[in-house]
């Protein structure tokens, strides 16, 4: 079965309706009709929040994570193999630490990592990527 890795940017392209937006909306189909799986970092569910909170308010921030309970995204815990992973490709790449995590748990689960954040360009040889418009 097909994994998928959402980084935040592609959460956050569906949610805000986005370029990407429908992309990220057909991969959940797939997710939905159980023709793959979606995962989703904890550290990257925060960092969700986070943007939400900065932009738009708590309240606001508060309702992005409830409805993300309403997706079909499994929500993967930062445990050591995932963080020192994730670190390893902070300590080779110059990326945002939170993007490290989204990396690292593609390449832990052999998942397509979906995202349009350009940092993710050092990447292309470490992971799959399914680039967002």
């Amino acid at each position: 079965m097909k994994r998928y890795v959402f980084d935040s940017y592609a959460v956050l392209a569906f949610l805000e309706d986005e370029a990407g937006a429908e992309e990220v909306e057909n991969v959940l189909r797939e997710i939905m009709n159980g023709r793959a799986e979606g995962l989703l970092s904890i550290i990257n569910w925060g960092e969700i929040y986070y943007i939400t909170m900065r932009e738009q308010g708590r309240d606001i921030a508060e309702q992005i994570v409830d409805l993300l309970d309403n997706y079909p995204l499994r929500l993967i815990e930062a445990e050591q193999s995932l963080t020192l992973a994730a670190a390893r490709f902070k300590g080779k790449y110059r990326i945002a630490y939170a993007d490290c995590f989204a990396a690292a748990l593609a390449a832990q689960c052999k998942a397509v990592l979906l995202t349009g954040d350009p940092e993710f360009k050092l990447l292309e040889n470490e992971i799959q990527i399914s680039w967002l418009p």
